[in-house]
């Protein structure tokens, strides 16, 4: 790999944002640096990044070659350590993607685990696009629904993230509360704007109540937590999740063909890294407390 200085340059280049910001953690003039962005991209016949005012951001063929090389430096950092026989820190990046109905759990949780590594860059990763390990965008994953398959991918079972029906004490006093399943009809609900959700209490509610008491439609989570805070409906909200808000109503306790199975992910090369393990060990004590909910 006969221009890794100047890959590792314009990955530093991503991370900074800037030239000199590069420039800085690589030791080296930032003329050097501007020469071996300029000599990366003249070799590959596309540019990297978008030049403005405030520094450089990577274009899409930019993110695709840096997304390589970060997991790239994450192995030669691992091969270093083995061969000089030193042992690992936890330090550095930590990137975790996760589902976004247990955010604020899971910034907590990495707020802790910098508490106790403060060399830890935590990143937390959400969005409705599937972060790739192989490619280097995230150490961990929290995974929901079927396991992943992927040859290259450590699973290991979580959690169980059990949901329940939640309501607002001022929907309560203005509707009342259903009783049972048969009282759900006269009742309005909060659900995803995803109207293909593979969620399990998701698939459950459509195929119990009419299209017209789905009346509110979200696309994130927090939104549809705070439209039933709000007293725009009923809806769904794990019991983990469920404890940021104290002051709803549990309508109706969790079932288990509500539950929805979590996993913990992550790619073969990193999984026995230091840093991967400590905050695995870490995230599975934290969710001890969760499965008490």
């Amino acid at each position: 790999m006969d221009n890794w200085d100047e890959i590792r340059t314009a990955y530093q280049v991503a991370r900074a944002g800037t030239v000199s910001g590069a420039a800085e953690v690589l030791g080296v003039h930032h003329a050097t640096v501007i020469r071996h962005v300029d000599a990366l991209e003249k070799r590959l016949g596309e540019k990297l990044f978008h030049r403005h005012a405030r520094g450089y951001a990577t274009t899409e063929a930019g993110r695709d070659l840096l997304t390589v090389a970060q997991i790239t430096e994450d192995q030669f950092a691992q091969l270093a350590n083995r061969i000089r026989g030193k042992g690992e820190t936890v330090s550095g990046d930590l990137a975790l993607t996760s589902i976004a109905d247990i955010s604020a759990q899971m910034v907590q949780c990495m707020v802790a685990f910098q508490t106790l590594y403060p060399e830890v860059t935590p990143r937390f990763l959400t969005g409705q696009r599937l972060f790739r390990l192989d490619y280097g965008e995230a150490h961990v994953a929290v995974r929901a629904g079927a396991a992943p398959a992927q040859a290259d991918y450590v699973v290991q079972p979580f959690m169980d993230l059990r949901h329940a029906l939640y309501a607002s004490a001022s929907y309560a006093a203005a509707n009342g509360l259903p009783e049972t399943d048969a009282d759900l009809a006269d009742h309005r609900f909060v659900v995803s704007d995803e109207t293909s959700s593979r969620a399990p209490y998701s698939r459950w509610l459509q195929a119990v109540t009419p299209t017209p008491a789905l009346r509110f439609r979200a696309s994130d989570p927090a939104a549809m937590y705070q439209a039933i805070s709000a007293g725009a409906g009923i809806g769904f909200i794990s019991r983990v999740a469920a404890s940021s808000y104290p002051d709803l109503i549990e309508v109706m306790p969790p079932r288990p063909e509500w539950d929805v199975p979590l996993w913990l992910v992550t790619h073969i090369d990193l999984h026995r890294t230091l840093k991967v393990q400590r905050f695995l060990s870490h995230l599975k004590e934290t969710a001890v407390i969760w499965r008490r909910l």
